[in-house]
């Protein structure tokens, strides 16, 4: 592992992001990276964090457990994978934000275990913008109706959406993906009830970020960027 390659990599990242964001008229200032540790251990964390990436992801909660119990210093944990309910206890005292809710179910038990906890927990809302059956997220169609009724979650704090882009059909398909769902958040903004906002768009990873900031991302899941040259 190399400290120095990993700094380098979180430079490089943060230009891409700089220079995207002066393309589309956007500070850089108004886009949060988001590091995702997904593929990598404690070591690389350490040197992430040491290098000033102090937002950190996981997209498995038994991995964010283990790695948010390690004396990393003053970072912030982001849940940005797929949730299970009975895996909500043990991860809602561990993050700052749930990036992936994708059911009425799951908002119902974060709402009802922050209750117990006696804290707010701020979620996105996650949208299959993308069509694709294997994501989870809801439809465009189906979150549509319900939000309005979102407000009856006292103890959940409604920020914004998530989305993923196509796997398929590159830096284009990407665009339409993330377009897509500023779209329909702009469109949503009028049956927003009251407390719940949707300011933030958590979308776009290492291959499609520009694209991601052109449409509007104020989220970044920043992986496999951060670690070129380490990961097999």
């Amino acid at each position: 592992m190399s400290a120095s390659c990993i700094a380098d990599n979180l430079k490089r990242v943060r230009e891409r992001i700089a220079t995207a964001a002066q393309c589309a008229g956007r500070s850089a200032d108004d886009v949060t990276l988001v590091a995702v540790t997904k593929y990598v251990g404690l070591p690389e964390v350490r040197a992430l964090v040491a290098a000033g990436c102090h937002e950190l992801g996981e997209s498995r909660p038994q991995a964010l457990w283990e790695k948010a119990a390690e004396p990393l210093g003053p970072v912030h944990w982001h849940m940005i994978g797929h949730l299970q309910r009975n895996k909500v206890r043990r991860t809602l005292p561990e993050v700052v934000l749930i990036h992936s809710v994708d059911s009425e179910r799951l908002l119902r038990t974060i709402d009802e275990i922050a209750a117990e906890l006696g804290r707010p927990m701020p979620v996105l809302l996650e949208v299959n913008t993308s069509g694709e059956e294997a994501k989870h997220g809801w439809s465009p169609d189906a979150l549509r109706p319900v939000l309005p009724t979102f407000d009856k979650y006292a103890h959940v704090e409604i920020r914004g959406l998530m989305t993923m882009a196509s796997r398929t059909g590159g830096a284009d398909v990407a665009r339409q993906n993330f377009a897509a769902l500023r779209c329909f958040r702009d469109e949503l903004r009028d049956a927003t009830p009251e407390g719940v906002t949707l300011d933030e768009l958590s979308m776009g990873m290492s291959g499609d970020l520009e694209a991601a900031i052109a449409e509007g991302a104020t989220m970044l899941r920043v992986g496999s960027a951060l670690f070129e040259g380490l990961l097999q």
